[in-house]
C-alpha cells in the first residue's frame, strides 16, 4: 500500500484501499485557550507512549474534546448550515466523489465538517491534495457568497484511519448522529447535511 506521510500539529498518514474519517473546521472556530489545552493533551498522549508509532497513537481523548468544543458552538464563525452555504459544501464533497475518493458519509454542521470516504486503489490523486482542493474551491465560493476575502478553513484537518468493517459502522453513526449529539435534532435523519451512501 502506498502511502502519504506528513505532519503538522498531527500525524497523518493516508493510502489507498483505506477508508477514513476526517473532520475540518472554520478558521477561529476554537478558542486559542482550548486549542492549546489539546496540543498538550496531544504531547502528553505522545509522551505515554513512545513506544507506538505517531499515526497509531490513540487519539480519541482528543478528538472527543475537540469535536465538544464544536458541538457547542460558542466560538467563532458557525455558519455552514445555512443553506447557500451548505450547498456550496455538499456540492465540492460529491464532485470529488469517484475520482479521488468514494463518498460514504457527512455531516455539515453549522462550523466544522465530518466526512467518511474511502480510497480506491486507483485513486490518482492523494488525499492531502484532495482536501487542499476541496478547501480552496469551498473558500473561494464561500467568500464569494459573502462578499469576503479572508480565510474560511483551519488549515490543518483532523483525519483517522478506519481499521475494520465495525469501526466504519460505528464511524459512519457517529458522523450521521452529530447534530443530535449537538441538541440540533432528534434524530439524525432530520439534519437536512447529512449523507449517507447506504450500499
Amino acid at each position: 500500500m502506498e502511502l502519504t506521510h506528513y505532519q503538522r500539529f498531527l500525524p497523518h498518514t493516508l493510502g489507498v484501499g483505506e477508508s477514513y474519517f476526517i473532520t475540518f473546521r472554520l478558521a477561529g472556530s476554537l478558542p486559542r485557550e482550548v486549542v492549546l489545552r489539546l496540543m498538550e493533551e496531544r504531547e502528553l498522549l505522545q509522551r505515554q507512549n513512545t513506544d507506538i508509532p505517531a499515526d497509531n497513537q490513540p487519539r480519541k481523548g482528543f478528538f472527543s474534546t475537540f469535536d465538544a468544543v464544536l458541538d457547542r458552538s460558542g466560538h467563532g464563525p458557525c455558519y455552514l448550515c445555512g443553506t447557500a452555504e451548505a450547498a456550496i459544501v455538499k456540492d465540492s464533497l460529491h464532485y470529488a466523489d469517484g475520482p479521488s475518493y468514494h463518498l460514504l458519509a457527512y455531516c455539515v454542521m453549522p462550523n466544522h465538517v465530518h466526512l467518511v470516504v474511502h480510497l480506491p486503489l486507483e485513486a490518482v490523486t492523494p488525499l492531502a491534495r484532495t482536501l487542499q482542493r476541496l478547501k480552496s474551491h469551498t473558500a473561494r465560493h464561500l467568500n464569494r457568497l459573502w462578499n469576503d476575502t479572508g480565510r474560511v478553513w483551519q488549515r490543518e484537518s483532523y483525519d483517522h484511519r478506519i481499521r475494520n468493517a465495525r469501526e466504519l459502522t460505528a464511524t459512519i453513526a457517529y458522523t450521521l448522529n452529530n447534530p443530535v449529539k449537538a441538541g440540533l435534532v432528534t434524530d439524525w435523519q432530520q439534519w437536512p447535511h447529512n449523507y449517507w451512501r447506504e450500499e
